[in-house]
């Protein structure tokens, strides 16, 4: 669901983080902003209560500029985890483009994770996205926690699904995430380049693609 203005070379993408409650879906996002150095970058939003870190969303907007001239933008969104904000997030989902979800590796947290899982699958459907085309990628959260799922055996629960192999990561520590992040760029690239001609009409070959929009920044070596 790109949108592409061709009067202004314009081309912007949408990738929402989505998981259950304090996954850390915002902590992803906010290491992103620590981590990352693209071409472009605007300020990291954030809107909090009380009751939920974040009410409506989170947004990071990142770019970049082909030499053809296309101005590519990449706007990263997360969604509230509590169920009383549904209709939030059902908002945010609409037009995604990829969805990065976020799961938490506590054995505890797996009936919220699959409940979480089975409702991006219902608002997606209400949205007119389909789960099993829309470029994904699933992180498990959390792995410098003591007593974990085992990461074999998440990757055997998973390892039947379009999303497998699962990442790793953790993000209090900035660990995985950029290394999650490129995982979906991999998969968004194929399907912006099949819509909409990235490597034929804009010269942004899929390494330019990832590489660009994932960059380091020099002091960020996690």
């Amino acid at each position: 669901m790109a949108e592409y203005n061709p009067e202004q070379n314009k081309l912007n993408l949408k990738v929402v983080f989505y998981g259950p409650a304090l996954s850390g879906k915002t902590t992803n996002l906010m290491q992103l902003h620590n981590q990352l150095s693209p071409e472009r970058m605007g300020e990291l939003m954030v809107l909090e209560t009380k009751d939920d870190r974040t009410l409506f969303f989170d947004m990071l907007p990142i770019g970049l500029r082909s030499d053809h001239g296309l101005d590519l933008r990449l706007k990263l969104y997360t969604v509230p985890g509590q169920v009383k904000h549904d209709s939030t997030r059902k908002a945010v989902l609409s037009r995604a483009d990829g969805i990065l979800f976020i799961a938490d590796s506590q054995p505890n947290q797996q009936d919220n994770n699959a409940i979480a899982f089975g409702n991006l699958e219902e608002n997606l459907e209400k949205v007119g996205l389909d789960i099993e085309t829309l470029p994904m990628a699933i992180q498990f959260n959390k792995r410098d926690m003591a007593g974990v799922v085992q990461e074999e055996e998440l990757q055997m629960r998973w390892g039947h699904t379009p999303w497998a192999p699962l990442q790793m990561a953790s993000a209090i520590n900035g660990k995985g995430v950029v290394d999650s992040f490129r995982v979906l760029l991999e998969r968004l690239y194929r399907v912006a380049d099949k819509e909409h001609g990235l490597s034929l009409n804009h010269g942004i070959e899929r390494a330019d693609f990832v590489n660009r929009l994932s960059a380091r920044r020099h002091d960020a070596a996690v």
